[in-house]
């Protein structure tokens, strides 16, 4: 497994040097949405501190994490009055992995809808309104 690298684009999210949709944050914790949404209120959560996935979490990074996970799919769920939700985590390139940072994913679904295509860039106007609706639910 390779080194954390500083340099992501969340570890950038992190520092305030490229824009995010913030949805919630804490002490350890931070959930935005996610730009390429592949459902209505796809956000993303990681950890504010350094590790690339589960496989080197720590178990404090991984129960704050996880805390975080269930209060926003909770939250989505009752915004977007979802019949459930699809929460996706993807460890290492061939396991999937894109951005090297600990994150999950949070897609509030509804029977019979499947979800959109991935890597399409989304509406920002229509990622802020989803962002709020969550806002609203918490």
């Amino acid at each position: 497994m390779s080194a954390y690298d500083p340099d992501n684009i969340f570890a950038k999210i992190l520092r305030g040097e490229i824009p995010s949709t913030r949805v919630y944050e804490d002490n350890e914790t931070l959930a935005f949405m996610d730009i390429m949404p592949r459902a209505d209120g796809h956000l993303l959560v990681i950890p504010k501190t350094p590790c690339r996935n589960v496989l080197d979490a720590t178990p404090e990074q991984l129960n704050a994490v996880m805390a975080t996970v269930q209060k926003l799919a909770l939250a989505a769920k009752r915004a977007f009055d979802a019949g459930g939700v699809t929460i996706q985590q993807f460890n290492e390139a061939a396991g999937g992995q894109e951005v090297f940072h600990l994150h999950f994913h949070i897609l509030p679904r509804h029977e019979g809808e499947p979800l959109r295509a991935p890597g399409k860039m989304g509406d920002f106007e229509v990622i802020a309104k989803h962002a709020e609706q969550i806002k609203a639910a918490l």
